[in-house]
């Protein structure tokens, strides 16, 4: 881990990256950024909006070249998109530029927490429930695989995640690549 001093955070929708990447940011007095909201900010459009016009495929090449900005800048926290480690090239630059912590969620929160709302383009049209499963058994592997932390968000309040986070963090800063789990 050492000289790795960026925070980025990934797992599915619903997990509550941006929530939690908003109080790390916080209590390390880092600035926050969301790639999400880089996207819609740079294009002026909502992900919806994205969606309908250019496809998943239009909107995954905008979140790469956001990631790839993102992640160059020193000393940050970034929260990602659930789909955007299923580009090789972001998984390189998250896992290469900052130390990747994966929040994992049960697909029973994620129903709860992004199954209400029409801002998730990959959830419309679908059963959120078995959607949020198909997405799973892809994207899991890949959030495992660059992850130097995981942790759970069920049922916990986003500052206990946030202070968790910051204190397997300040522990890896004083030992080589260090994982953890909880």
């Amino acid at each position: 881990m050492l000289g790795k001093h960026s925070i980025f955070l990934i797992g599915p929708m619903g997990s509550g990256k941006t929530a939690v990447a908003r109080c790390l940011a916080r209590l390390l007095d880092y600035p926050f950024y969301d790639s999400d909201h880089e996207i819609e900010q740079r294009s002026g459009a909502d992900i919806p909006l994205i969606f309908e016009r250019e496809g998943e495929t239009g909107f995954r090449r905008r979140e790469r070249e956001q990631i790839a900005e993102l992640t160059a800048r020193p000393r940050i926290v970034l929260a990602t998109g659930g789909g955007a480690i299923l580009d090789a090239d972001n998984r390189r630059d998250l896992a290469s530029r900052g130390w990747v912590v994966y929040l994992e969620t049960s697909i029973a929160q994620q129903v709860e927490r992004a199954g209400r709302t029409r801002h998730r383009p990959m959830l419309h049209g679908a059963d959120p429930k078995a959607r949020l499963e198909e997405l799973m058994r892809v994207r899991e592997p890949l959030y495992r695989e660059i992850a130097d932390m995981r942790t759970s968000t069920d049922r916990r309040r986003v500052r206990s995640v946030a202070e968790r986070i910051l204190q397997q963090y300040k522990a890896g800063l004083q030992r080589p690549a260090a994982s953890a789990s909880g």
